[in-house]
C-alpha cells in the first residue's frame, strides 16, 4: 500500500472485475506490466456485494506475491470458491458490487493483558487482525463504527473467531494495519 498511489483504486476495481469475468469465461489474464507499483509485493481483500449483501470476500493477510497478481487471485477466490457462497455466475457478475481493500504492513502489537494489547489499538483508524491457534479474524477500519469500546470490538473478533467473546489467553495474537479501501 505504501508504494501503490492514491488513486489505485482506478486500476485496481476494474483488474479485480476483469479477473472474475475471465474466470467466469475459461480464460486467464495478464496483469498490466506498465504500472511497476503492481508488481511489487502487496496483500488485499477483494469484497463482493450483491443487493447490499456479501456474495464473496478473500483476501491475504501478508503479502506474499505482486500486488496485481493478489488483487486478481483475491478476486477470482472471492467469486468462485468462498465456502459461505455458491460460485458467481457470469449473469450475476454485472450486478456484483466490488470493494478492494489494500493492506500497509502489518505491525504485530506488543503482547500483553487483553487492556494492555487494547490501548495500543487506533479505533476508526487500524484493520486489526486476531489470532489465537486456528482461530482468525479481521475487520477493517470500518467496522469500528458498530462499536462503542475497542474492547467490544475485540469481544466481537473473537467470536467472529469461533471463540467466547470473553475469552483470552496469553498466546492471542493481535496485529494491525493501515488500510485503503475503494469501492465500485
Amino acid at each position: 500500500m505504501d508504494t501503490a498511489p492514491q488513486n489505485a483504486g482506478l486500476t485496481l476495481l476494474p483488474l479485480a472485475r476483469q479477473s472474475i469475468d475471465l474466470a467466469l469465461r475459461g480464460g486467464d489474464g495478464a496483469i498490466p506490466d506498465e504500472l511497476p507499483w503492481l508488481r511489487l509485493p502487496g496483500a488485499c481483500r477483494v469484497s463482493l456485494t450483491l443487493a447490499g449483501n456479501n456474495r464473496g470476500t478473500a483476501l491475504s493477510h501478508a503479502p506474499s506475491r505482486p500486488l496485481g497478481e493478489d488483487v486478481a487471485a483475491n478476486a477470482v477466490a472471492a467469486a468462485l470458491r468462498d465456502p459461505r457462497h455458491a460460485p458467481l455466475s457470469l449473469a450475476e457478475l454485472s450486478s456484483v458490487a466490488l470493494e478492494v481493500a489494500l493492506f500497509a504492513q502489518w505491525t504485530r502489537i506488543a503482547e500483553g493483558s487483553e487492556a494492555a494489547m487494547l490501548a495500543q489499538l487506533c479505533p476508526g483508524e487500524d484493520a486489526v487482525f486476531f489470532r489465537y491457534g486456528r482461530h482468525r479474524s479481521m475487520f477493517l477500519p470500518e467496522q469500528w463504527s458498530q462499536y462503542a469500546q475497542p474492547d467490544e470490538f475485540i469481544a466481537h473478533l473473537k467470536y467472529r473467531a469461533g471463540l467466547p467473546p470473553d475469552f483470552w489467553d496469553a498466546g492471542i495474537e493481535l496485529a494491525r494495519s493501515r488500510v485503503h479501501v475503494w469501492h465500485e
